[in-house]
């Protein structure tokens, strides 16, 4: 369900950009489809397998709205995670692999970006798997660590405030229900979703908005979050786990990357024990409610505009369906009893 790479990124153009900027000689490429925005490869060089990942600027407006400001955001995503991996020590986050001019990433166009990673060798779990208690501890604690590194003051890390990015796509898309949008059967689905359910998306808004509020008041100190700590981003390796895709790393409350593994009483409670911190529930409401709607947002503003037909278009349009409908985006499954 995942997208092919674009036309214009082959294995010659790869290749080259491999042996002119890492000094690395290919012997084998091969794509792996997984991801939405990113492209990925699997290189054999000089005896070594690495990671490539191609990133299209236009597909991650967190970090900029022009592919110039989103270019920069991302290398101080990648600039980041490196440091935490060899600065602090952090055996968790997979870490860009420099260029012989000292760069984590390249730009390979206007629109598209090249970087290289360590290829880990585990187990790569996806997203809606569940995660076992053991490994649920190792995560938290892992975590924990990453929330305690000294960050914020020597890089460019964001801060990641408390506003809904493409609100405004939302609520245009709700003040247009009494008018046909063209935008082919996908989009009369979820019109007519969105129509059914308009009181109950509203109802959320207010909700995150008065959540929002509690939080900016509160002013509570931020720490070096990853965002995105879901069974997608996780391998499972003989030495431990590793998180990969950093480019949603940003200054936050812990619960930004908490609220994923939170389970209800005592899930959390290994975080708590590594770092003795006291967890916010004002905050784990917020970021897991963020999250739902900013999947709602996205993929309403997705469909609106016309999306082919495609396995993948089914699928996201039957979850934001049943999240319009009140469902939420839960990262982890139920363990198996």
């Amino acid at each position: 369900m995942d997208a092919p790479p674009p036309a214009a990124i082959d294995d010659r153009v790869l290749a080259g950009a491999l042996r002119d900027r890492w000094s690395l000689d290919t012997t084998a490429l091969s794509y792996v489809p997984k991801g939405v925005g990113s492209y990925h490869w699997r290189v054999d060089a000089e005896g070594m397998t690495y990671f490539v990942t191609v990133d299209d600027l236009a597909t991650k407006p967190w970090l900029g709205h022009e592919l110039d400001d989103t270019f920069e955001g991302l290398e101080c995503a990648y600039e980041t995670a490196w440091q935490l991996h060899h600065d602090d020590r952090l055996d968790l986050v997979v870490a860009p692999v420099r260029t012989r001019q000292g760069a984590v990433l390249v730009r390979l166009d206007e629109r598209h970006t090249m970087a290289v990673f360590p290829f880990v060798d585990g187990e790569a779990t996806a997203w809606g798997d569940a995660i076992s208690d053991d490994r649920r501890a190792a995560l938290l604690h892992a975590l924990g660590r990453v929330h305690g590194a000294a960050r914020g003051d020597d890089t460019r890390v964001p801060r990641r405030g408390h506003g809904l990015p493409g609100r405004e796509h939302l609520l245009d898309a709700m003040a247009s229900l009494d008018r046909p949008w063209q935008s082919g059967d996908h989009g009369a689905r979820v019109q007519q979703a969105l129509r059914a359910h308009e009181t109950e998306v509203r109802a959320r808004l207010a909700r995150f908005d008065a959540l929002a509020a509690q939080l900016d008041a509160s002013q509570r100190a931020t720490v070096i979050t990853h965002g995105e700590p879901h069974p997608g981003n996780l391998i499972h390796t003989r030495d431990g786990v590793r998180l990969v895709d950093w480019d949603t790393v940003a200054l936050s409350e812990p619960e930004r990357d908490l609220w994923m593994l939170d389970r209800g009483r005592g899930s959390l409670d290994a975080y708590v024990a590594a770092t003795g911190r006291t967890l916010d529930a004002v905050a784990l409401e917020f970021h897991r409610l963020s999250w739902t709607m900013s999947d709602i947002v996205s993929y309403t503003a997705l469909f609106r505009r016309g999306q082919p037909r495609t396995r993948w278009a089914d699928a996201k349009l039957t979850g934001l369906v049943a999240l319009l409908a009140g469902a939420e985006s839960l990262p982890y499954g139920e363990p198996s009893p």
